[in-house]
């Protein structure tokens, strides 16, 4: 079995980059679409909810980069067009929100498929000793269940 520089079997390896595009595909549109809701929220929620979205869309550039690196990691090549993000992404374009009660629909509808997505790639990077990433998404998986847990109690 061929090793990468990091001891891991290189074909798993590269089946793990796939998972790990589709993730960072996801998290792209993700995080324009933080974008847009913190450019275009409207309402009497606005000063709140403009923060909160910039703070989101901060983490979110940040667990991007960790993505992008944890794939150069792997000896894999991070996808970096629209076209394979698009392409990639489960995740809804939200185009045109302004709404409140929407743009956090939005967010919670994002992470169940973030999460998804998160568990698939823990479980596989399980199944071949690759702690790195394992580790990465233990971490995001956390984070985003409370996310979840604080946005669905603002809708409620």
């Amino acid at each position: 079995m061929k090793t990468n520089s990091i001891g891991l079997a290189v074909q798993e390896s590269v089946v793990m980059v796939e998972s790990l595009n589709v993730l960072l595909s996801n998290f792209q549109i993700y995080y324009q679409n933080l974008r847009g809701l913190h450019w275009n929220i409207k309402g009497k929620r606005f000063f709140d909810l403009h923060v909160k979205f910039e703070e989101l869309y901060n983490d979110s550039q940040l667990k991007i980069d960790s993505i992008a690196e944890r794939i150069l990691t792997l000896e894999g090549v991070p996808l970096h067009t629209f076209e394979d993000y698009i392409e990639k992404s489960v995740i809804a374009v939200g185009k045109d929100i302004s709404n409140d009660e929407k743009a956090v629909q939005l967010i919670v509808d994002s992470l169940s498929e973030l999460l998804k997505l998160e568990r698939k790639i823990l479980e596989e990077a399980s199944t071949i000793n690759d702690e790195g990433t394992n580790s990465m998404m233990s971490d995001f998986i956390a984070e985003q269940e409370k996310t979840t847990w604080m946005m669905k109690a603002w809708l409620a």
